[in-house]
């Protein structure tokens, strides 16, 4: 006999307006629960709480926020008031600040519940901020007095349908812990000479989260939080097809050696030393993007001024099809940037513009932001998956140490460790050495269930872009001298060690 099972209620959820922060929290803080923010002084556990109060009355909301710390309101007001988030306007009608220094010290923790209970009534607050749990631990006669404080707070919170956020510079497990519905963290971290700022959620009650440590960062807009992107993208954020026509790169004849172009929805690794050509190849790849297809260059080490004057000077389109609003460039420098924001910036553009051709100009920075490179493989790993399911064709460049003189292996000193696990496609650029000249050279490695020309291939960078060539016989000519020329130096140098030993 079929039983129907009454459906599991929902537990409703209390938005922080924190961006990023309702992402870890799947949703927000548990409504009317109570929740401890810790961290060490400059963390800005302050800001977090005021972000929230004003962003929490900005959607309709009230908000009571109590200090129990010596500092003026004023001067805590003057600082939060530099801040984007800030509204004069909501204080004091729909956002109170109070101070419960003097009670505390004059009545103890029964005069501070008396004195938080009447003012939530009076203002009929939604969310309670209470800033210097710390002052609270210290006048507390005992550990299970302390905990009946927060039992008895959370209790008239609970009558007063109020979320309640406690405030600390606490960073050890405390018996409040054990109380509460959630704990969260922000913290400092010193990576060589640089700091750096994140988030971790400890505990929250009946419900999932993302666990680990997320980057945050402070500016004028408030607090900013950029949830860890492997664990945000673990699956694919929506359900895409794999099927439809081959993508071209813009180059005919790399079209013809990949059998027809990069298969739909595909990830390419470009792979190559500095100045073979490798960005210019990126730039054919974009100028194919029209209304329907949009396409994003996402460089860390060239200017958007100087990837247009490049484009113009191989009399490709890329500065119309910008000005069409078809292609965006996004320029991250790696001087002090975060791995998250990065990633973070990455993903919203793609999402926000509907991007379906997208160049990363330089897979080396990503690793020069990142202080935790094992993060790498995760991170590119969900981005191949991330855009392959909203069909998007993707072109990596990475650089490596292809150059000089071949010695019979034209492809030494190629590393693919690691490398299959994001890319269907590998292109492999290289410059041959022979007698007083470089050639460039061009060659695919590898695409995924499709018939393939692997032989390398001559190529050259002219007014018009980059041309290669239909066969790869100049290749095998250059190729076999530049073997020939090694293997003649290799037998001189042998000679003349011979000769010095038998002399």
């Amino acid at each position: 006999m079929h039983i129907d099972h009454p459906a599991r209620p929902r537990l409703e959820r209390l938005p922080t307006g924190v961006p990023g922060l309702d992402t870890i929290l799947r949703g927000g803080f548990l409504r009317d629960g109570t929740f401890i923010i810790q961290g060490s002084p400059g963390s800005g556990k302050t800001i977090l709480g005021n972000q929230i109060c004003f962003r929490h009355v900005a959607s309709g909301g009230r908000a009571l926020y109590v200090t129990l710390l010596a500092e003026n309101h004023a001067r805590m007001l003057l600082h939060i008031g530099q801040l984007e988030f800030f509204e004069e306007a909501v204080i004091p009608d729909r956002l109170y600040y109070i101070s419960a220094f003097s009670v505390l010290e004059e009545t103890g923790l029964k005069g501070v519940l008396d004195l938080l209970r009447r003012e939530m009534q009076a203002h009929g607050a939604s969310v309670l901020v209470l800033d210097g749990l710390s002052a609270i631990e210290d006048i507390s006669p005992s550990v299970p007095e302390l905990k009946k404080f927060i039992h008895q707070l959370q209790a008239q919170a609970t009558m007063a349908s109020c979320t309640t956020l406690l405030l600390t510079g606490t960073s050890s497990v405390s018996a409040e812990h054990t109380l509460v519905d959630g704990v969260i963290e922000l913290q400092t971290q010193l990576y060589g000479k640089r700091a750096e700022r994140s988030l971790q959620v400890h505990k929250l009650r009946g419900s999932g989260y993302l666990r680990g440590e997320h980057s945050y960062r402070i500016t004028d807009e408030g607090i900013t939080v950029y949830p860890r992107i492997e664990a945000w993208l673990r699956t694919p954020s929506t359900v895409g097809s794999m099927t439809g026509p081959a993508v071209t790169t813009g180059l005919p004849q790399l079209d013809r050696m990949m059998g027809g172009g990069f298969p739909q929805h595909s990830t390419a690794l470009l792979l190559g030393p500095p100045g073979i050509g490798k960005t210019t190849i990126g730039l054919h790849f974009l100028s194919e993007c029209n209304d329907k297809n949009r396409g994003l260059l996402f460089g860390f080490y060239e200017t958007p001024a100087a990837i247009s004057d490049k484009a113009r000077a191989l009399g490709l389109p890329l500065e119309r099809l910008i000005g069409q609003g078809d292609v965006e460039i996004i320029w991250l420098p790696t001087t002090q940037g975060l791995l998250d924001q990065a990633c973070h910036r990455l993903i919203e553009t793609v999402r926000r513009r509907e991007i379906r051709r997208l160049f990363i100009d330089g897979l080396q920075g990503f690793e020069k932001l990142a202080n935790h490179r094992d993060r790498l493989g995760h991170i590119f790993a969900a981005f191949s998956n991330e855009f392959r399911a909203r069909g998007v064709s993707t072109l990596y460049t990475s650089e490596i140490d292809l150059i000089g003189s071949v010695d019979g292996l034209p492809l030494s000193g190629l590393s693919l460790h690691g490398v299959s696990c994001i890319a269907e496609i590998i292109i492999v650029m290289r410059y041959v050495e022979l007698r007083s000249a470089l050639h460039r050279m061009i060659s695919v490695l590898k695409v995924r269930d499709s018939d393939i020309n692997s032989a390398l291939h001559k190529f050259s960078i002219r007014q018009n872009g980059i041309v290669i060539d239909a066969d790869s016989s100049a290749a095998e000519t250059i190729l076999s001298q530049a073997t020939r020329q090694g293997g003649g130096a290799a037998s001189r140098s042998a000679l003349g060690s011979t000769r010095a030993g038998g002399e």
